[in-house]
This record gives C-alpha cells, structure tokens and sequence, in this order.
C-alpha cells in the first residue's frame, strides 16, 4: 500500500537538514528527493552501514532499497569420496 499522494513523500526530519558531505543514515524508511541527488551516504542495514552514491534514478525509491538486509548464502564445496 502506498502513501496518498495528499500527505506527499516521508522524508525523516533528520533527513531534511543533509548537507553536501557524506553522512550515515539510519532512517531506512525515507524517500530519496531531488535535494539528494548526488550525495554519498552511508545507509545501515541492521549490522554495518552500506555506502551509497544517490543518482537521478533513484528518485522516489526508498533508502532502505539500496541497502539490503539479507545475506546471500556461502555454501561450502564438499570433497567427493572415491
């Protein structure tokens, strides 16, 4: 379900203040505006913060999209027994 186009985008207030420096953001929530675009920041995922450059395409994607919390799976090779 989306936000009603009424209330507009959910920027965090925090989010709002971003200057032209690299900043760490834990509001994964947020949407990314045109303000941002061109700003290196630093997204948490939960453990570690993930560095993300913002481009003209990600315009009204969330943050956390960017970020992703899931690990992918290390499978260990097994000898074959002869």
């Amino acid at each position: 379900m989306t936000r009603s186009i009424w209330k507009g985008p959910f920027i965090d207030k925090a989010l709002q203040y971003v200057q032209k420096k690299e900043k760490k953001i834990w509001s994964r929530r947020s949407v990314i505006l045109p303000f941002m675009v061109g700003l290196k920041l630093e997204i948490h995922n939960g453990k570690k913060f993930i560095p993300v450059f913002i481009k003209k395409e990600m315009i009204g994607h969330k943050l956390g999209e960017f970020a992703s919390t899931k690990k992918s799976a290390i499978y260990k090779k097994t000898k074959k027994k002869r």
